[in-house]
């Protein structure tokens, strides 16, 4: 039986994407490196340090420890602030009635995203209290694809992972969620619709009632 739903936060509970293409495209062209958004696409579900590594990859460009966390906080703080204005008129369709369902129906609610940004944006949405654990990338070592933030979620819940559903929507989070045998469903992201277990164009498709028959 499923007793606990996990939600990766940037694409399935609020899409933030634009916002972190336009920050690291100014990070990019401060080092003279062409950033589209298809170089966008391999950055998804990656945290900031491995992002910049792939940014920094594509020219060939190696710079010093310092460098480095100068340029992560400053694609921080850009990021942070073009989300100045966030707010539940934010949130994807079907999240919030899903996260009231399921709160009704006592099933336990948890967040397992790499962003370190995760409970500032929660709180921007006001979804903070819908959530039994919040696991973000302050609180792993190792980052997806590998399912360390999934398994802690779980384990914080008390649940095994084939008690949970997570829902993904970067082919390094499918790819996490099995990693840990975790039943995962993909979210509006059609390249990952033949590696999810079950692919939603949005949250708006997924039906509570009949979440044990749909994995």
């Amino acid at each position: 039986m499923i007793r606990g739903l996990i939600f990766d936060l940037d694409g399935v509970i609020v899409s933030t994407e634009k916002n972190h293409f336009l920050s690291w495209k100014k990070i990019a062209s401060s080092l003279g490196v062409v950033f589209t958004e298809k170089e966008n696409e391999s950055l998804k579900g990656i945290n900031r340090r491995d992002s910049l590594n792939i940014i920094l990859e594509l020219a060939n460009i190696r710079l010093s420890e310092v460098k480095i966390n100068h340029l992560l906080n400053k694609k921080n703080e850009l990021y942070k602030y073009s989300l100045r204005n966030l707010n539940k008129l934010d949130i994807l369709d079907g999240v919030e009635d899903l996260l009231l369902e399921a709160k009704n129906k006592n099933i336990l609610l948890a967040i397992g995203s790499s962003s370190k940004n995760a409970s500032f944006i929660l709180e921007k949405l006001k979804l903070t209290n819908y959530f039994n654990v919040i696991i973000d990338g302050t609180m792993v070592t190792k980052h997806k694809p590998s399912p360390e933030v999934f398994e802690k979620a779980a384990n914080f819940m008390n649940l095994s992972p084939k008690e949970c559903i997570v829902f993904e929507d970067s082919a390094s989070g499918v790819s996490a969620a099995k990693e840990g045998g975790f039943k995962v469903i993909g979210v509006g992201n059609e390249n990952i619709k033949l590696i999810a277990d079950v692919y939603l164009n949005s949250m708006k498709e997924f039906n509570l009632s009949d979440y044990e028959s749909v994995v």
